[in-house]
Order: structure tokens, then sequence, then C-alpha cells
């Protein structure tokens, strides 16, 4: 056998190991990070259900998913385990820095003001420019001819 009827073998057998190695690669990391959980992370389940972990078993977890409400699941079911400000931010709807950077006017006055003046110096800038002819004179032209050839106006036929 030559190297040139070998050489599809070799490169699908690689292909192979690559894929292999990188979905072995993914469930490590997802292995490692179900047993890095602790009680009171917040989690969100492969379902899409977010909840805080309660209790952790070999095969299970004790997940609370509202106040006084527990629902067991296997950690395989755990899709990812999240921070504490970005389980608020979600579940909770805490956003620490939309309330520091957020300023609100006393008063609508500032806010139409703006807008006025805006106004007015755009109505300046468009009273100053010279209108444009978007026209063609020779297809004008034209049609006026045409129009007046046949003595039918455009749209109009002869069918009854």
């Amino acid at each position: 056998m030559s190297i040139v009827t070998l050489l599809p073998f070799i490169v699908l057998i690689g292909a192979m190991f690559l894929m292999t190695r990188s979905a072995k690669k993914k469930q490590q990391a997802a292995a490692q990070m179900r047993n890095e959980m602790q009680p009171g992370t917040g989690v969100r389940t492969i379902g899409g259900m977010y909840a805080t972990v309660k209790e952790i078993g070999d095969e299970t977890v004790l997940l609370e998913v509202a106040p006084g409400v527990h629902a067991v699941y296997a950690k395989n079911a755990i899709g990812a385990v999240l921070e504490d400000s970005e389980y608020n931010r979600i579940v909770h709807g805490d956003d620490e820095e939309s309330d520091t950077d957020t300023v609100v006017p006393d008063d609508a006055s500032s806010l139409t003001e703006a807008a006025e003046a805006a106004e007015a110096k755009d109505a300046e800038t468009v009273e100053d420019a010279p209108k444009a002819d978007l026209t063609k004179k020779s297809d004008a032209a034209e049609a006026a001819a045409e129009g007046q050839k046949d003595g039918k106006a455009d749209g109009e036929t002869d069918a009854k």
C-alpha cells in the first residue's frame, strides 16, 4: 500500500482524536465546576432554573428553588455555578452599577430646554440650506411629451 491511500485514514483518525480530546476537556471542566459547589452558592440547572444550593451529596444536590421550597437534583443537572453578584442580578434584579451612575433631575425643565434649543438650531440650518432638485430635466420632458402623445396619464389603459 502506498502512503497516498493511507493518508485519508490518517487524517480521519487525527480528526477523531482531536474531537474526543476537546469533548473530554469540557467534561472534566464541568465535573470540576460541580465539585467546587458549596452550600449557599447560586446555580443554574441545565433546564434553565436558578436556585441556591442547600446540601451536596455524592450524586445529588438539594436546591432551594424558592424560600421554603426544596428540590433534589442530580449533580449532572447543574449547568453552571454562578458568582453571587451574577446570581443576585439575575434572580433578584439587583444592579449596583446603575444605582450609583443615575442622576435624576428635580424637574423636567432641564430636559425640555435642551430639546427646544436643538430644535431651534435644526430649524435655522434647514432654512439656510438650498433646496435640492432631484428631478432629471430630460426625463421629465420626455414623460410630458409621451403623456401628450397618446392623451393618457400614467396608469390609464384602453381596456374596458
